[in-house]
């Protein structure tokens, strides 16, 4: 059970972070003597994890091309045709206008050659340099240039040119099949989740009892040992092909990137909290989600025919006679994975039907072990019960992020923190035989797990109720509103005298455009006008804050990194913050009202799209949080960074920053 509520938990918690971003392209140089005139210069990428570079041809409103310019040194040197490069892997992408485009790129390691000629036999060595950007699938770093030196005197002598380019081709061409570290870290939590999520679905008064069931037909069905054993196999087989068949439907129909950009889609988070809520109902026990009783009786008499065939149509009873209470736990995983794109939903049904079909297989395998396992009783509708209040707890995250995109202020923190208050104590309450609902039987005592779990719930529901004083509940940071987005953003019963007098940097009242971000005081703009002017003004450094009302890793580098003391006071008094919502929905002012440079044709219609367009035009990035550290002349000081959960980390990227903007 304790797991169950962990993993539930932290269900919505996103499964990729961004850490500190360094250079994770570097360039080596190297040279290739074709004959006494003719040498191939090249140029090794070597890219880091995730990251890849993009070809040196891009689609119209894409990234900057990966581009090499080389020094003829005063016509001693003749170009011979284009820089050659690896085959690379065509990939679509949405970083560059919110239709994407399908852009060529490398991973791992790419070769660019260029052949030349000597004019002048005397040189020694070429100077040249590149221009380009590193990304990742979810952002890029800015724009950058590394000179190049090719010397000659260190060529390596090779037969022909030919040769060494079908190598670089090949070069490319097994880089960008090379698996990426994260994306597999990625997809090994998603499948860790779903196999946990199995295991839930287990427990359940739908799936539980049907084990014994199982039992008997394999007993029945096998006239031997080895044969029953082989019959659990495919059945249990049967069952992962059924599961895994379903997302790989989703993924089809929704796409490999369809739902990427939907954690803040204001539709998108109200209709999942429907579904939720109805999931949650369900499991509480108000009625049940089946599928029509029809399948289940045509299937059932498929199953009836033996052999391979009725091994299957055993799984696919199991299936849809376990729908309503696998239902919710299989759309709340699908729509989930297919969140994080690619092949995420395969990867989470095989997680999923794996945890269900083990010990169907193994017990219909080996019957013996039968007299092991639990009798069913209310047991299993407790534990149905408790996903159903979990449930019910994780659909108001979703409410809250329409909500704080919207900016309608009507699920403030302390409101949500009342409801989950009140969504725990009553689950504390059930777990100790206080509540019961239309399902349960009556219950004389309750076991000692039963115990252990209420006193859990109970703990953590008091652990809240300091949230309403403006206490941070860092355990649950990434699920209320955050701190400033609140009635009592100070703390319930807590007055800010003169709040429009801040003594800070001499200044007696805010400057124009200007508000105090709650609870701590640090003066923020959401102008990137009036911010920069005030910069000027005061002679400090810019750090603009691309952000998001929805943005989960957001609040968590305010409420945990920004609150600690040294963080803090570079960001009241050292810097200009300017923070930027890219999901902010409120419409922009006429005279605002441009052409969408990354999509020609459209117009910008909210004060987020100018912001998010401003990222992702000037930054090759899109997601959030994005910290820059600026100039006067908007030229940066600094790497931009993501998020960075590490306090002293951030600490010594803003220092760097600050001592760069005082040279």
């Amino acid at each position: 059970m304790k797991k169950i509520l962990a993993f539930l938990l932290c269900f919505t918690v996103g499964f990729s972070a961004l850490g500190q971003i360094h250079d994770p392209i570097q360039w080596k140089t190297s040279v290739e003597k074709v004959s006494e005139t003719t040498y191939n210069l090249v140029s090794t990428a070597t890219i880091e994890g995730e990251w890849h570079l993009y070809a040196q041809e891009v689609p119209k409103g894409g990234p900057i091309p990966t581009t090499f310019t080389y020094d003829d040194e005063g016509g001693k040197i003749k170009i011979v045709g284009n820089t050659s490069e690896p085959e690379g892997k065509i990939k679509f992408t949405t970083l560059f206008g919110e239709e994407g485009m399908n852009i060529k790129s490398f991973a791992k390691k790419a070769v660019f050659k260029q052949e030349i000629e000597l004019v002048d036999t005397s040189v020694s060595q070429i100077n040249a340099f590149v221009e380009f950007i590193a990304c990742t699938d979810e952002m890029c770093l800015p724009p950058k240039e590394v000179d190049l030196a090719f010397d000659l005197t260190k060529a390596t002598a090779v037969t022909a040119s030919a040769d060494t380019a079908k190598e670089a081709k090949t070069t490319g061409e097994v880089a960008s099949k090379e698996p990426k570290k994260e994306e597999k870290k990625g997809l090994l939590g998603i499948f860790f989740i779903a196999f946990l999520s199995g295991f839930a679905a287990l427990l359940t008064p739908c799936v539980f009892p049907m084990i014994p069931m199982t039992v008997s037909f394999f007993t029945k069905q096998s006239k031997s040992k080895s044969q029953g054993i082989r019959n659990a196999i495919i059945y249990g087989l049967s069952i992962i092909g059924i599961y895994v068949l379903l997302g790989s439907v989703v993924t089809a129909v929704f796409g490999a990137d369809a739902l990427n950009a939907l954690s803040t889609n204001v539709w998108f988070n109200l209709v999942f909290f429907l579904i939720l809520v109805i999931f949650a109902v369900s499991f509480l026990g108000a009625f049940e989600i089946t599928l029509p009783s029809s399948w289940a009786t045509k299937v059932d008499s498929q199953a009836d025919r033996g052999g391979l065939i009725g091994i299957f149509f055993m799984a696919l009873a199991l299936a849809i006679v376990s729908f309503s209470c696998t239902g919710p736990i299989v759309g709340t995983l699908l729509v989930e994975a297919a969140s994080k794109g690619g092949i995420a939903p395969i990867v989470g049904m095989l997680g999923f039907s794996s945890a269900i079909a083990l010990p169907f297989a193994l017990f219909a395998a080996f019957p013996g072990w039968l007299n092991s396992l639990p009798k069913s009783g209310g047991w299993l509708n407790t534990v149905k019960v408790v996903l159903g209040f979990l449930e019910l707890a994780l659909a108001f995250k979703f409410l809250s992020n329409a909500d704080l995109v919207l900016q309608l202020h009507l699920l403030e923190r302390e409101v949500f923190i009342a409801i989950w208050i009140a969504i725990f104590g009553a689950l504390a309450f059930y777990l100790f035989g206080k509540i019961q609902l239309p399902h349960d039987s009556p219950i004389s005592h309750i076991s000692v797990g039963r115990l252990s779990l209420g006193l859990i719930v109970l703990s953590f529901t008091i652990y809240m109720i300091p949230g309403l004083w403006g206490a941070p509940l860092n355990l649950i940071s990434a699920f209320p509103p955050p701190q400033h987005y609140s009635e009592s953003p100070y703390g319930v019963g807590f007055t800010k005298k003169g709040t429009a007098s801040v003594q800070q940097d001499n200044h007696e009242a805010l400057p124009e455009g200007a508000h105090l971000m709650p609870p701590h005081d640090i003066i923020s703009f959401h102008d990137y006008d009036k911010g920069l002017a005030y910069a000027k003004k005061v002679g400090k450094p810019v750090m603009l804050d691309f952000t998001g009302h929805a943005c989960v890793n957001c609040r968590k580098m305010e409420q945990n990194v920004w609150v600690k003391p040294k963080v803090l006071d570079v960001l009241k008094n050292k810097v200009v913050l300017i923070s930027l919502y890219v999901d902010d929905k409120r419409p922009l002012k006429d005279d605002e009202v441009v052409e969408s440079k990354l999509n020609p044709g459209k117009k910008l219609k909210y004060i987020g799209q100018k912001w998010s367009e401003l990222q992702t035009i000037k930054y090759k990035a899109n997601s959030q949080p994005f910290y820059v550290l600026m100039n006067h002349d908007e030229s940066n000081i600094s790497d931009p960074v993501g998020y960075m959960p590490d306090a002293d980390e951030y600490f010594n990227w803003l220092e760097e920053g600050i001592t760069n903007f005082k040279k």
